[in-house]
Formats: structure tokens, sequence, C-alpha cells
């Protein structure tokens, strides 16, 4: 073999190549100039603009040097403007009839969508891990840092459990109730026995269902669901970087034409994943493939605001039915004043922040209070709940369009 004791003038790109040929023989035989001269070779070629998160703009004659940035805030008169053209746009002129109708045709309406477009129309979601990386526990530490404005790591709110600890059925254990204190601060033994009983047979019979082998994705150590799921933007980058074995990933959609769509795209693996057709609106979903309790994740994404307003706290008390104690779900849509809805024209409006596009599908724009309610309504807690507004440039036509957002994670309580 040829000795590489010494190797001064050897170009970075020789060295780049040695390198990666044998990695462990050349790095040890490496002058410490070299191994920083790679190394800053290599990060060279690495290191990009701020991805999402972490754009912020300070000084406005730079708005068109970046195609969006994050967490712009603002300004009265901003938003006095958005309420005055949604007090247009929201006067209500559709008959009742018409609403009934849309309501009852909202199957079909997504059928003509994703027949029309099918897998063209959206991109695949590769932000996810930025703002969830709950979705990859384990992989976490490799993700984006989403930053406040002041370059800080965005801190969950209310969290008790960092990204990437699980909560097994000891943790779940743990938090059982063990003892009551009564009036005099002496413990009640009677009491403390009725609980512990109480909370022994809940746990049995969560165990029970998860240890049902009847349904896909029962020895799974990880299940996520995700709602709405279209053609797959979300699930196949989920399954792609989520690389643990012990992952399952159930999707469903009001459409049969999309399900069709993610069943014979390439990367769908019936090993790993579970797609079927559920209007998440009733009451007992006869399609579900899972029972209750069983669920690590549940991923509502754009999706919650295609419902009629009226049904959404039942549709969120029945995900979280199907959330495992210590279970989570994951929300993002339309928030209120975003530019989708400034866009619509008077007459599309079905009812308070309640529009029909024009191919005939619909779209809620959701306050964060909004959000809490439907969430705490179904007996979950507040991990996070924030508004991201986000400005979009078109560089080329030199606009700007202001994205409203409302982005949160709720937990269910351990047993």
């Amino acid at each position: 073999m040829k000795c590489f004791s010494t190797m001064r003038g050897v170009s970075t790109s020789t060295l780049l190549r040695l390198f990666s040929c044998k990695e462990s023989q050349i790095l040890n035989l490496l002058s410490w100039s070299q191994k920083l001269r790679l190394y800053s070779s290599q990060k060279k070629k690495t290191q990009r603009p701020p991805g999402i998160g972490g754009r912020f703009l300070k000084d406005w004659t730079q708005v068109f040097s970046q195609n969006n940035w994050d967490n712009v805030e603002w300004d009265a008169a901003q938003e006095e403007a958005a309420q005055a053209k949604v007090t247009i746009n929201s006067e209500v002129t559709l008959t009742q009839e018409d609403i009934d109708k849309l309501e009852e045709e909202a199957a079909n309406k997504w059928d003509v969508f994703y027949g029309i477009h099918q897998n063209r129309f959206f991109k695949d979601r590769h932000w996810l891990f930025t703002e969830f990386p709950e979705l990859a526990p384990h992989l976490a530490h490799t993700f984006t840092v989403k930053l406040n404005k002041d370059g800080t790591p965005q801190n969950e709110e209310n969290s008790e459990i960092k990204v990437g600890e699980e909560i097994s059925m000891d943790d779940v254990n743990a938090t059982k109730p063990t003892e009551i204190i009564n009036a005099e601060g002496s413990k009640n033994q009677n009491e403390s026995e009725k609980e512990d009983i109480t909370a022994t047979d809940k746990l049995n019979e969560l165990t029970e269902s998860q240890n049902n082998e009847d349904y896909p994705g029962y020895s799974s150590k990880f299940r996520i669901l995700e709602i709405g799921c279209g053609v797959g933007n979300t699930v196949f980058p989920i399954l792609e970087t989520n690389n643990d074995p012990g992952l399952f990933v159930y999707c469903c959609d009001f459409s049969s034409t999309a399900i069709d769509i993610v069943k014979e795209t390439k990367d769908y693996n019936a090993k790993r994943c579970r797609a079927f057709v559920c209007d998440i609106t009733l009451s007992e979903w006869a399609e579900a493939p899972f029972p209750e309790n069983s669920l690590d994740i549940i991923i509502c994404i754009f999706v919650l605001s295609a419902l009629d307003p009226a049904k959404l706290q039942s549709t969120v008390n029945k995900l979280a039915s199907y959330l495992r104690p210590g279970g989570m779900i994951l929300f993002r849509d339309y928030g209120r004043y975003d530019l989708a809805q400034l866009r619509f024209k008077k007459g599309r409006c079905l009812g308070e922040h309640f529009y029909a596009r024009g191919d005939g599908t619909r779209c809620y724009f959701f306050t964060q209070d909004d959000v809490d309610k439907l969430m705490t309504g179904a007996g979950l807690e507040k991990v996070q709940n924030l508004v991201d507004r986000r400005l979009q440039v078109n560089r080329g036509k030199q606009l700007t369009m202001y994205r409203v957002w409302v982005q949160a994670k709720y937990r269910k309580p351990a047993v």
C-alpha cells in the first residue's frame, strides 16, 4: 500500500477522493491543517441560505432577495384592511338549499379534483420534519430547528416530554393515581385502592385492544394516521424519511380517487402503510383498520378546514378516541385573514369565515381560539398553539403575498 504519511501539496479535491474511498485510513494520517482544509471544503459545499423557519425580514429593501420570510408581523393598518375585505366577502348570498347540496356532494367534488389533477397539484411536504419532528423522534436531532425572530429555538409550550422521547405503558403506569389525601392531610386507603383498580382496568383494556392481531400494524411500535391524505404528499415523505422498522402509517381520505392514486404509487408498501377511504365526520368509522387507543400520532394538515364547522367538534372527539394515552394530534391549517380568504369574491361565503371555492370544495379559516376549543373540548392538552405568518414573494412580478396558518400540537393525557 502506498504510504500516506506525508501529504503536503496534495489538492483538496484529491483529499476528498481519498477521504471518500479510505476514510478510516486517510483521516488518521492527515495533519491537523489538512483535516481543517478538508472540513472547510466540505462545509462550504453544504452551507445554504436559511430555510423554512429561519428567514426574518429585518430590512424591507431586501424583501425580494428571498422567496419566503418567516414570522412577519402585521401592523394595525394591515389587520384593519384584512378585516374590511372579509366584511365585504362574508355576506351569505347562497340559499340554504345550495349550501346543503355542497355538503352532500363534498366527496364527489374531491373525486373530480383528484381525477383532474392526479398527483400533480400539491408538492411533497418535506417541511414536515421542521414543523413536526415528532413524526420521526429518533431522527429529531438531524432536522432543521425552527427559530424565533431573536434567533433562539422555537420552544414548545407546556411540553413535559421532549421530542424523541416515547411514552410507554410503563410511563402511563407511573402516572396513575396511587393515593388520595383527605381534608385532614391523611391518606384515604379505600379511595386510593379504588382509584388504582380503575386505572389498572383502563390500562388492561388498552393493552388488550393493542394486542389484537386482527388489524394491520398491530405489532408496530409507532403508529401514525394522516386524515385527508390526498394523494400522499405527506405520507410518502414520512415513509421515506422515517426509517424506523417499527413504524406503520395509516392514511385516509374522503375521495376514493385519491386513495386509488396513493395505492398505485410505486412507493406504496402495504407492509408499512394502509390507505383507506373514510368520512371522518361520521360517528362510526367502519373502515378504520385499527382499534381505539392505538395511535401515537394523528396528522391533520389542511383537512379540517374542508369540513362543515358544525361537524368539527364531533370529528375531533372521534380522533381523540383513537389516540393512545400520550398520543398527539399535529394540526396545521388556514388561519384567519390568510391570503386565500381575502381573495374570495362576494357570493362564495357559506357561513362565518367558511367559503366555497369555484370547484365546489370548501374552506374554513381558523383562529387559535377555534383550535384550542376543539382540542380541549375533546379532552386534549395543549403542547403548542401558534400563528405562522409567512410572507411569500414573487420576485419576477415584484409581488408580496401574506399567508396565515395556525399550527398546533395537542396531547391525550396519560391515564
